[in-house]
C-alpha cells in the first residue's frame, strides 16, 4: 500500500461520510487514526507518521474548503484526549496541557497538532461526525445520538473504517412531533 494511496481512500470517506453527514461550517469532524494498522500492525505497535501525514493530507483541504474542523482523538496513552483548533471550542471548555507524541497521543493526532494554528488538547468533544480508522473507539467524543454510515471504503491500508454521523435525540414520546430534516429522514439508511 502506498501513500498516494492511502490518501485516496481517505479522501473517497472524508467525501462520502460528508455527503451523508450534511455538516455545516463551524462544525467538527473527528478522526480516530491508528498508523499502525493502517500499515498491517496492531494498534500502537507500528506507528507510521508518513501514514498519519498520508491522511491528514487528505483529508484536511476538504474539510477546511467547508469551513469544518478537524479534530484528532489521541491514544489511550492520553486517555484518549482530542486535539482540535481552540476557535473550535465553545467558550469556557476547559483545555488541558498535553502536545502528541508518537507513542504518547499517536502520529495522527501528533500531525494535526503540529500542522494546526492554535491547536489545543481537551478530554472530551461532542464532534458532529467522525471516522475510525483502525478501531480506535472514537464513539465516546460524538454527540449523544450517532447514527453508523456505510461508505463504499471500508478499509485504509489494512485498517478497518468505520464512520458516523450525528442527530439531535427525540425527546417528547408519543405525543411529540419531529423534524425530518434533523432526525436525518431525507437520508437513505
Amino acid at each position: 500500500m502506498t501513500y498516494e494511496e492511502i490518501k485516496a481512500q481517505a479522501a473517497t470517506a472524508v467525501k462520502e461520510l460528508l455527503e451523508v453527514a450534511k455538516l455545516s461550517s463551524g462544525d467538527i469532524f473527528l478522526i480516530g487514526c491508528s498508523s499502525s494498522e493502517i500499515k498491517g500492525a496492531r494498534i500502537g505497535k507500528g506507528s507510521d507518521v508518513d501514514a498519519a501525514k498520508a491522511v491528514y493530507e487528505a483529508v484536511y483541504p476538504i474539510l477546511k474548503e467547508k469551513g469544518i474542523y478537524l479534530a484528532a482523538q489521541c491514544c489511550e496513552h492520553l486517555n484518549r484526549a482530542v486535539i482540535v483548533e481552540k476557535a473550535a471550542l465553545l467558550p469556557g471548555t476547559e483545555i488541558v496541557n498535553v502536545v502528541p507524541q508518537l507513542h504518547a497521543g499517536g502520529s495522527f493526532a501528533m500531525t494535526v497538532y503540529e500542522n494546526g494554528d492554535h491547536p489545543v488538547a481537551v478530554e472530551t468533544i461532542q464532534a458532529d461526525a467522525g471516522m475510525d480508522i483502525g478501531d480506535t473507539l472514537i464513539g465516546m467524543h460524538l454527540k449523544k445520538v450517532a447514527v453508523p454510515v456505510r461508505i463504499s471504503v471500508k478499509q485504509i491500508g489494512e485498517a478497518h473504517v468505520v464512520c458516523a454521523r450525528t442527530r439531535p435525540k427525540f425527546i417528547g414520546g408519543s405525543r411529540a412531533v419531529y423534524d425530518d430534516i434533523l432526525s436525518g429522514g431525507d437520508i437513505q439508511r
